[in-house]
């Protein structure tokens, strides 16, 4: 036997070996196999399916965003979502904001008029008094709005029998104000000048009513 012929020989026998150890290392394919999908991240292999409870009640965001879980004003505010289930307490504030600054503004230039289906009978007639009285000193007050600084529920009461619901909003006004005499010179403030004013006002509802507008029932600071 020549010596190409030896060495082919020993060349098939080094190819079968290897096909052999490969296929032990490997594995091999049989029948249909679905493709392989790799994934990069193996965070994001999906997580095995687990079933829940589902469990009724818990806190309301929409409460404990504003006010002590399991306060009385926590109460008060589940109270009202029972008797009017779209209540709710942010948009509330929400609706605040634009009432101070409109409110506080129609006051500030001596007409109250416009707002007066906002106010409560002694909150208006308050009002009048006090325009009246500047008027009749010859003063006016010249304001502009700014901004507001800060805005926070700080109580909340719900009368169960009357279904009425009261909250209180400390309100941080940012403005301009100067007051100024008959001849129009600045007896008070500082038209460059912003300054702050707190105030703290209570507004009032018959839950489930028909009437969706709270109406200003006390003014403080």
């Amino acid at each position: 036997m020549s010596s190409a012929i030896i060495q082919l020989v020993v060349l098939a026998g080094v190819a079968v070996f290897l096909i052999l150890k490969l296929r032990s290392v490997l594995g091999t394919r049989e029948g249909f196999e679905k493709p392989r999908v790799d994934i990069a991240n193996p965070a994001e292999r999906a997580a095995p399916r687990r079933e829940f409870e589902v469990i009724q009640g818990g806190q309301d965001a929409d409460i404990t965003d504003h006010v002590a879980d399991g306060t009385d004003a926590a109460k008060a505010l589940a109270a009202m979502k029972l008797i009017e289930p779209s209540f709710n307490v942010t948009q509330f504030l929400t609706g605040a904001r634009g009432a101070y600054e409109m409110i506080l503004m129609a006051y500030e230039n001596g007409d109250v008029g416009p707002v007066q289906p906002f106010l409560s009978a002694d909150v208006y007639e308050s009002f009048l008094s006090a325009v009246a009285a500047r008027e009749d000193q010859g003063l006016s007050i010249d304001a502009t709005f700014v901004g507001l600084g800060e805005i926070e529920l700080v109580n909340a009461t719900f009368d169960r029998d009357t279904q009425e619901a009261e909250l209180s909003v400390k309100f941080v006004g940012e403005l301009t104000s100067v007051v100024r005499d008959a001849e129009g010179k600045i007896v008070e403030g500082d038209p460059n000048k912003i300054k702050r004013q707190r105030d703290i006002w209570t507004f009032a509802r018959i839950m489930g009513s028909n009437d969706p507008n709270w109406q200003l029932v006390a003014t403080g600071e």
